[in-house]
């Protein structure tokens, strides 16, 4: 008899180092679902795809397809099954072409020599087919992030997979790249692909997903149809508690200017135009100002510029009433300025080196922690235990565990509680929440909230929408470059913040500093 499942995890049990990371977890795919898996941040979402795609063993349980048991030993076996993944963290060559990246372990070979032109016409057609536009002949390390995700769902493509699985997909994405994405897996579910969708966006999970699987600390809670459940009930079996989807804040008058940032121009690394173009704008105490705009409009510049990541050409900073624009990051920290990243591991993580030693970072050489040049241990890994209990960080063995092997999502939380706890006039937050879960949002909303009614100065940098409208006191819009618009949350709407970030519209000359 045919099984209505072409894929059944059943029974699972994956266990690492001090954890259970799944705990006897059943799952069932339908041939031509979206099937979404929910769940918090070290959930063992991605961990359960990993044995799908047989990048982990596990310790019990058994996998079928159409009803007959196999055994993944590895990706290629998952591949011969017609199983592909994109990888949160993308699996590319950067000094690879796109067309090269696309091919690379499913070769067309004759005579040892690579059928270059057969495999670029394959992927055109695919590329046509699907809306997958990209430049075959670019090297990953010059594309975009959305690109990159293209040239992994090529790469799936070009191998045939029926069962493709998408791993927190949406996570480094554009608004308008989440809408192309949606459109592109309806199409692929139509045509009778089967779709295993890990995220914790719940509005995506609304608009795309047929059924949801729900886990919890490495447990499987349940599996309902998104017809019949909402965004509330969802959170509820994710987090086991009830989310508050909305950011309570009240009204509060701003103090004085912590951060002063006048005609900043920073150069752009990949072309002769500047990124950043004669920025001014200020940050008083008490206050969120939010940047907002579509993604690659200067605003990892202006914060590379005001932290001292990159060196501006023009303009002046002052933090605190004290001229910052020659100081090197270490003295703009001393000065006050707390930064969360944009790119945790870049510029957030040692990700070689255990989680105590990341949250000490920049205090290692406060006398609580050292003494005549010696770290203090017992003292480090007390304050790490704090942050890790206060923050819901996470992680296999504690303070101890490397950083590297943490999730993303608590990845984030450390370095969150590093930088709220030291106390600084300014904190910066480049998409603070980014592959973050409700239940972390809206912790992390609250800190940002309880920072600035302490009468902290924080500079917001979002991409998701809802979290500027939510949080922001003022909004501030680049586009280009430059700043085109200055908004009232409480006066505008997600249609006219839109326009200003596509650069439809923009504040009259000499409005900016008003």
């Amino acid at each position: 008899m045919q099984s209505e499942y072409i894929i059944e995890m059943l029974g699972i049990r994956k266990e690492f180092p001090g954890i259970v990371a799944n705990d006897n977890i059943t799952l069932q795919l339908r041939k031509g679902e979206i099937h979404a898996l929910l769940g918090e941040n070290g959930a063992g979402k991605s961990t359960l795809m990993s044995v799908l795609f047989g990048l982990y063993q596990p310790e019990a349980g058994e996998i079928r397809k159409n009803g007959q048991v196999v055994k993944i030993n590895n990706p290629n076996d998952a591949t011969a099954l017609n199983i592909g993944m994109v990888h949160q963290h993308f699996k590319l060559v950067d000094v690879f072409t796109v067309l090269e990246n696309i091919v690379l372990g499913a070769e067309d070979t004759k005579y040892g020599f690579l059928q270059k032109k057969q495999a670029r016409a394959k992927v055109q057609a695919l590329s046509e087919k699907y809306g997958l536009h990209v430049d075959l002949d670019a090297k990953v390390e010059d594309i975009s992030v959305g690109m990159q995700q293209r040239t992994e769902i090529l790469k799936m493509l070009y191998r045939d997979n029926e069962i493709l699985i998408f791993d927190e997909p949406t996570a480094v994405l554009t608004p308008q790249e989440i809408d192309e994405l949606m459109q592109i897996m309806k199409g692929f579910a139509k045509e009778g692909k089967s779709i295993l969708f890990i995220t914790h966006k719940l509005n995506e999970i609304m608009a795309v997903a047929d059924r949801c699987t729900v886990l919890r600390k490495g447990r499987y809670i349940g599996t309902v149809d998104i017809k019949d459940t909402n965004k509330q009930e969802l959170s509820n079996m994710m987090v086991g508690r009830p989310v508050q989807l909305q950011v309570q804040k009240q009204d509060k008058v701003p103090g004085d200017t912590v951060l002063a940032v006048r005609g900043l121009t920073v150069p752009s690394k990949t072309s002769k135009k500047d990124a950043v173009k004669n920025v001014s704008f200020d940050v008083r105490s008490g206050e969120i100002v939010c940047i907002a705009g579509i993604d690659g409009n200067g605003q990892t510049e202006l914060v590379y510029g005001i932290t001292g990541l990159e060196k501006s050409s023009k303009g002046s900073l002052t933090l605190c009433g004290k001229d910052i624009s020659k100081a090197s990051i270490h003295q703009r920290s001393a000065t006050g300025m707390s930064h969360i990243p944009e790119d945790r591991h870049k510029h957030g993580l040692v990700l070689d080196d255990s989680l105590e030693n990341n949250i000490v970072l920049q205090k290692y050489k406060d006398a609580r922690f050292q003494k005549m040049g010696f770290v203090k241990k017992d003292a480090v890994r007390e304050y790490a235990q704090s942050i890790i209990g206060q923050y819901d960080v996470r992680s296999g063995q504690g303070a101890i565990t490397t950083a590297r092997s943490m999730s993303g999502g608590n990845q984030q939380k450390a370095i969150i509680g590093r930088e709220i706890d030291r106390e600084n006039p300014l904190l910066i937050a480049v998409q603070p929440t980014r592959g973050l879960d409700v239940g972390a949002i809206e912790y992390i909303h609250s800190q940002l909230v309880a920072q600035r009614d302490a009468g902290k100065a924080v500079l917001l940098v979002s991409l998701e929408l809802d979290e500027v409208m939510n949080l922001s006191d003022r909004i501030l819009v680049m586009y280009e470059g430059e700043i085109v618009g200055q908004l009232d949350p409480k006066k505008t709407t997600l249609q006219e913040l839109g326009l200003y970030m596509a650069g439809a519209k923009r504040d009259g000359e000499g409005e900016m500093d008003k």
